[in-house]
Parts: C-alpha cells; structure tokens; sequence
C-alpha cells in the first residue's frame, strides 16, 4: 500500500469538536471578563442576568460553565492572582530590610488600589454568605504575612509586637481605612504609612 493511500484512510481531525472547544473556551474567558468590569465599575455583587448579558451569552452558558455565582467569584479571584504576580514577583531593589519594608508600601499601594473593588466585592459576598469566600481571603492574608516574614531579618520577624504592628500598616485593611473612610489619595496615603513605618522601625 501506498504511503498516500495509507495516510487518506487515517482520521481528519474532528474539525466540529475542536470548534465547540474553542467557542466554550471564549464563552467562558467572556463571562469572566464580563464578571472583572462589572466589579471594577462598581458592582459589589453583579446578578448572572447582568453578566451574562455583558459577556454576550444566555444566562444558562453562564451556569454550565460556572455551577454556581460563588465559582464564578474563585474565578475572578484567580485572574487578578495572576495580575498581581507582575507586581509581586518584583525583586527589591533596597539592600537592607528597612529599606525593603519601605518598598512595600509602594507595591502593596499598586496592588491594592487594583484589588479594592474585588476586594470590597468579595467581603460582601464572604458576609452574605456565611463565609463562602472567607478561605480565598484567608489565604491572601497568609501569603502577605509570608512575604513580610521573608522581607525581615530573623531577629526582627521574632520580635512579634514589631511584626504585627507591621503587618497592620501594610495591610489593605490600613490602606482601606486611609482611601476610604480617611479620604486620603493613593499618594497621601503611601506618605502617611511612610512616616509610620519610618518611626517604627527606627527610621528619621
């Protein structure tokens, strides 16, 4: 037998399958994409009507792809994860820890003006709720006292009251407080937790 013989008996591809894949694929990514604006204009919780019509879909897609609106809320959380890596996958450019824990407030000031939506968005829904997103949340807690850890010598992650009085200033419930209920701009802000950062750790 011929090799071209052989090779017109083999299967085509499944032309129609890979197109179903790749329509669910974008129906999916839309929906998501749909979710992330809603919240960053505003929407602490978006209906699935509203997102649904926002990404262009039935209201059914929405739920096939997402069993739920708590699944769909893990799946925006995951996409601004990985947003935020850009700005947390930075190296520090100080030499010393104190100048290192300086650099953060500037970074955790980028990264938390982009997340104050979808986080005032998750709070909602982890009280509404009952908790349902309270381990996402959690979880990001741990991973910023981590990096805090990492940043401090050994004698200054020891020294407890230290590192959670850190902790406190560089949390976004601190940075919160400032934007929100103390009215202050992000660069207001980023010079109040300077200076109290600064006499903390023993900086003029």
């Amino acid at each position: 037998m011929s090799r071209a013989a052989s090779a017109s008996r083999e299967p085509a591809p499944d032309l129609e399958t890979d197109g179903r894949r790749r329509r669910s694929q974008d129906s999916r990514a839309r929906i998501v994409q749909a979710m992330l604006d809603l919240v960053r204009e505003g929407g602490v919780s978006p209906a699935a009507e509203v997102v649904a019509e926002r990404a262009g879909v039935g209201l059914r897609t929405v739920f096939r792809h997402f069993k739920d609106m708590d699944s769909l809320y893990r799946e925006m959380g995951a996409a601004i994860e990985v947003e935020l890596q850009t700005v947390i996958a930075q190296p520090f450019a100080a030499q010393d820890w104190r100048g290192r824990v300086r650099e953060l407030i500037c970074r955790r000031s980028v990264a938390y003006e982009r997340i104050t939506p979808f986080r005032r968005a998750a709070e909602g829904q982890r009280l509404r709720k009952g908790g349902a997103l309270a381990a996402d949340y959690a979880r990001f807690v741990a991973m910023a006292r981590d990096i805090l850890r990492r940043v401090l010598p050994e004698e200054a992650a020891a020294d407890q009251p230290l590192f959670e009085a850190l902790d406190l200033l560089l949390s976004f419930d601190a940075w919160d407080r400032l934007r929100r209920d103390q009215g202050l701009s992000p660069e207001a802000a980023v010079a109040a937790l300077d200076r109290a950062v600064s006499r903390l750790i023993g900086e003029a």
